[in-house]
């Protein structure tokens, strides 16, 4: 797809990142979870610092996706309780 990921497998380092910073997850944290090594994580969050631009460019892309899947589906707003 395109999307800076770990070697031989499907996680990006976009995904790590916001693991990271949107969910407060420690490195160590992550490499559990995703069952990675800590060196994978710490490669992966390197790397998403290290090419902003990029990394912006991909999250735009993820938003403007989730937008147009938003207005093409049926379902409601929100769900009721």
């Amino acid at each position: 797809g395109g999307k800076p990921r770990l070697e031989g497998r499907r996680i990006s380092a976009l995904q790590i990142a916001q693991m990271d910073i949107r969910l407060g997850k420690s490195p160590e944290n992550i490499a559990d979870q995703l069952d990675l090594g800590l060196d994978e994580g710490h490669e992966a969050l390197a790397y998403y610092y290290q090419q902003p631009d990029e990394m912006n460019e991909l999250r735009e892309k993820k938003r403007e996706l989730r937008e147009r899947i938003k207005k093409k589906s049926n379902a409601p707003e929100k769900a009721e309780r």
